[in-house]
């Protein structure tokens, strides 16, 4: 029985040590911020899957393939994403939007994929900074690595023997370059949404964290990486210009509403405290001060001869006391 218990023990340790390892190593590690609850990484497969890019924001908000799970209003139902089109010449913007109230709109995310002169296609997706921070860049990695946005038949011109497909391959990658191409305009707007779309129930972040964490491999970048940089800056400062922001969604993240708390807020609340620290230890400074003019104030006290009691002293001396306990009441109240 101690045999199983040590063998038990054990197990859940090695157990333990791999998920802290996991998570400490993991640079898509929870950001406490609303977008937790969309894994960008699952959105930049699915939309490299997409053959249309109705056929992309319909598979997005559909609940079977479990990867829109944000609620920016916090009403514990998941959010309809709509997907907005740009074009300029060979450069295209998608920028996936949440309709968080009748008049606030909120901007989640930017796919941006552009053609440059030797006719070589770059895809890539921002996340807004209110929902995940700066510098929130992803892209796939080099063709040499496995693709999970689409499994074709192309093979890598490498060693390996794993089968890859480049960018320029993929379903929806093809058809916004194809003559037949025609930009998409969502005709949805708050509390009028899709026959197809039916909101359902957020689920927990660390469960749909779980859930979605297998769509990682084949991508980099993510919270905090300077190594991937917006290949088109031209495309997204035009993007800039016309970016949506919510006061609702500003609100919560302020005051830490959405997973763990934003962390520009617990930043706030640390400068505060310093904030308060600091005037209490310059109280306690002009107290100590005060402490030592006390003693020079008991001298010259002694030095004076004590005056002569009389009534009017006493009677003084009682309106004082009556004085006191009429301030008590009022500290009291």
């Amino acid at each position: 029985m101690k045999k199983k218990l040590a063998v038990l023990s054990v197990a859940i340790t090695l157990l333990c040590s791999s998920g802290f390892s996991q998570t400490k190593e993991d640079p898509t590690a929870l950001l406490g911020l609303p977008g937790d609850n969309l894994d960008l990484y699952a959105v930049l497969t699915l939309f490299q899957k997409s053959k249309t890019v109705e056929d992309f924001e319909k598979s997005l908000n559909d609940e079977e393939t479990k990867i829109n799970n944000m609620d920016l209003n916090l009403d514990k139902k998941v959010d309809f994403i709509k997907v907005e089109t740009k074009q300029k010449d060979k450069d295209f913007t998608f920028v996936l939007q949440v309709d968080v109230a009748e008049k606030e709109k909120q901007d989640v995310a930017v796919i941006f994929v552009s053609k440059d002169k030797n006719e070589k296609v770059s895809i890539q997706i921002v996340g807004d900074e209110a929902l995940y921070g700066k510098n929130y860049v992803i892209e796939p990695k080099p063709a040499a690595t496995p693709n999970p946005g689409y499994t074709g038949t192309q093979t890598a011109s490498t060693a390996s023997t794993t089968t890859v497909i480049v960018v320029e391959s993929a379903p929806i990658v093809q058809y916004v370059y194809s003559p037949v191409y025609v930009p998409y305009y969502p005709p949805y707007h708050y509390a009028y949404y899709p026959p197809y779309y039916a909101a359902f129930t957020v689920m927990a972040v660390s469960v749909y964290a779980h859930n979605s964490y297998y769509y990682h491999a084949g991508y980099h970048g993510g919270y905090g990486n300077t190594t991937v940089v917006i290949n088109n800056t031209n495309n997204y400062n035009n993007y800039n210009k016309s970016r949506n922001t919510s006061n609702t969604v500003n609100h919560n993240n302020v005051n830490g509403n959405y997973g763990g708390g934003n962390k520009a807020s617990a930043n706030n609340k640390a400068s505060t405290s310093n904030a308060n620290n600091s005037k209490a230890s310059s109280n306690t400074k002009a107290s100590s001060n005060n402490s030592k003019a006390s003693p020079t104030n008991r001298a010259s006290a002694s030095t004076v001869s004590p005056a002569p009691k009389s009534s009017s002293m006493t009677s003084g001396g009682r309106s004082m006391g009556a004085g006191g306990h009429s301030g008590g009441g009022r500290r009291r109240n």
